[in-house]
């Protein structure tokens, strides 16, 4: 049976631990980007699976090849968030949670499809892959 694949967006440090983190215990992954930049900065990570989608083009959201499990969202600004919330809940029945520093009202995120919103001062959230 295919493993799950956990899919990731690292747009800040807290983000990059947690590849970082995946990478150690060697559990299938994918990062999630939407631009040039933060892809190279994962290719330079060592990421080997990323995938590179345009947020704002719904034609392009497709679900990715293979079994999606579990997917962690790391807040970088409220829009991007909603938008990957809004991408992601349809490809996996599992939990998407979303590790933020900020104050936002979960309920956003939760309407959306989030099933945890971590609120977390130091980023440090490798308790979730427990």
């Amino acid at each position: 049976m295919e493993e799950e694949l956990i899919v990731v967006t690292a747009p800040n440090e807290a983000g990059r631990n947690f590849i970082k983190l995946l990478m150690y215990l060697k559990r299938p992954f994918a990062a999630l980007t939407n631009n040039a930049k933060e892809e190279r900065e994962l290719r330079k990570l060592g990421v080997p699976k990323i995938i590179r989608l345009h947020t704002n083009n719904t034609d392009e959201w497709v679900v990715p090849e293979g079994r999606i499990g579990r997917i962690f969202i790391f807040e970088n600004s409220l829009n991007l968030t909603c938008r990957y919330l809004q991408i992601c809940r349809p490809w996996t029945p599992c939990s998407i949670y979303v590790i933020t520093q900020a104050h936002h009202s979960p309920g956003i995120y939760r309407g959306l499809g989030a099933d945890h919103v971590i609120h977390t001062l130091n980023g440090e959230v490798g308790f979730l892959l427990k």
